[in-house]
């Protein structure tokens, strides 16, 4: 848990993934798209892996992946992030890290 809390808040988007997950990828893209960079921890790639899906589930993770940080603070999985974006409400929260904005 520790280690997720700490990564989730060294930057300020922050997605934690699996690389064969598709609804990971298009979480990525659509803040690519909005102009933000993520940082994206493969945890299907990390030998603390899966410790770290248990901690997110405990976190409040729906899902274990993508669950999405925005300035520390975990948004949620896709249903959220995507929620968030269809009611006009994630641009105000990626606004910090957009870099023209």
């Amino acid at each position: 848990m520790d280690k997720v809390t700490r990564l989730a808040s060294e930057k300020g988007v922050v997605i934690f993934s699996k690389s064969s997950c598709c609804l990971c990828y298009a979480v990525n893209i659509l803040f690519q798209e909005l102009g933000v960079h993520p940082v994206v921890y493969e945890i299907d790639q990390d030998p603390e892996g899966k410790e770290m899906e248990k901690a997110l589930m405990r976190m409040g993770c729906n899902a274990p992946v993508p669950a999405v940080f925005i300035s520390g603070q975990l948004v949620g999985s896709t249903n959220e992030v995507m929620s968030l974006h269809l009611s006009g409400n994630l641009i105000p929260l990626l606004k910090p890290y957009q870099p023209f904005s």
